[in-house]
């Protein structure tokens, strides 16, 4: 066999190993869609979300997780881009307006991954999402700050005790562009990031090695 004749089986190989089935919640929210534009060309792509997909799931139920994962069955990959937060001036929040970040975005995205251990192949990822505040804070966002940073504390702790080689990781995405237009105004002088860029750091997080990360984007 020529280098040429093993190149070619050593493409061969590695395409046929890297087909995942994936489940993507929140696929029709902006950041769902990029994670769908990037990965759906090469990748079995479940849609998932509140009120459309192809399972309809709401992550603030730990029982509808549960009958999510009964519907998709063994799954390579879990991405989650979904997650509720309320945005209010510090001095007005009350705490079920703050409860709402915590019990949503952070159990929510918690629970996808707890419940998902029995249903994620061996050497599988799970992905979540936070987002710039924790690091670069807008007024108003306090809750989302701190949505976010449990999220990225929750990824480095649960990487280690991951069994079954599984990995876990959180993007943390940047002002989009398709979302300048109806969020700008509350992020004045931030750089917005391409959805294709958004899209490759979930193609890093599920096709690549990285664990207990926290992947930026901005």
């Amino acid at each position: 066999m020529n280098t040429n004749q093993k190149a070619v089986n050593l493409t061969d190989n590695l395409a046929g190993d890297i087909k995942k089935k994936i489940i993507l919640i929140g696929a029709e929210g902006d950041v769902g869609r990029a994670v769908r534009d990037e990965l759906s060309a090469r990748h079995e792509v479940i849609k998932v979300g509140r009120s459309s997909g192809d399972i309809i799931a709401d992550i603030s139920k730990r029982a509808s997780i549960e009958a999510m994962y009964q519907k998709a069955g063994k799954v390579d990959a879990v991405i989650s881009t979904a997650g509720a937060v309320h945005y209010c001036a510090l001095s007005e929040f009350s705490e079920e307006q703050f409860m709402l970040g915590l019990e949503n975005k952070v159990m929510g995205q918690v629970n996808v991954v707890l419940a998902g251990l029995d249903y994620i192949n061996d050497g599988g990822s799970f992905t979540l999402t936070s987002g710039i505040l924790d690091r670069d804070p807008i007024r108003m966002g306090a809750s989302a700050a701190t949505a976010n940073g449990a999220l990225g504390g929750f990824a480095t702790g649960a990487a280690i005790e991951m069994p079954r080689g599984l990995r876990i990781n959180v993007v943390s995405p940047g002002l989009l562009d398709v979302s300048a237009e109806k969020f700008g105004s509350f992020f004045p002088g931030y750089e917005i990031v391409s959805s294709e860029r958004v899209g490759r750091a979930y193609a890093k997080s599920v096709e690549g090695a990285a664990t207990g990360q926290v992947i930026i984007v901005d």
